[in-house]
């Protein structure tokens, strides 16, 4: 059976200006994935040309909450990142909305 090498595309705010201007999208990848097995996934799944494709592991991070008896302390998990650029003009619609 084959890794899944996209886990899910990071949409927020920053990412979303980052698509706008540079035609670059964040993704969650396997930590296992290497640069070229993320932009063979991304051609394969949205049908685009990858340009350039930079990961970047993000560390876990310590979180507390508070409970009824005690404050109960742990840390996020850690996972890798890639920024995917495509080539000029180049865009995916992840929401299915546009329509040209």
């Amino acid at each position: 059976m084959a890794k899944q090498i996209l886990i899910k595309p990071i949409i927020t705010e920053k990412s979303t200006q980052l698509a706008d201007k540079r035609d670059t999208y964040a993704f969650v990848v396997n930590r296992g994935a290497n640069k070229l097995e993320i932009g063979a996934a991304v051609e394969k799944m949205f049908n685009v040309n990858v340009t350039r494709v930079n990961t970047a592991i993000i560390p876990g991070k310590p979180k507390s909450r508070s409970s009824k008896t005690a404050i109960v302390r742990g840390t996020k998990s850690s996972y890798k990142k890639a920024f995917v650029t495509l080539s000029p003009g180049e865009k995916i619609d992840f929401f299915g909305g546009e329509e040209n």
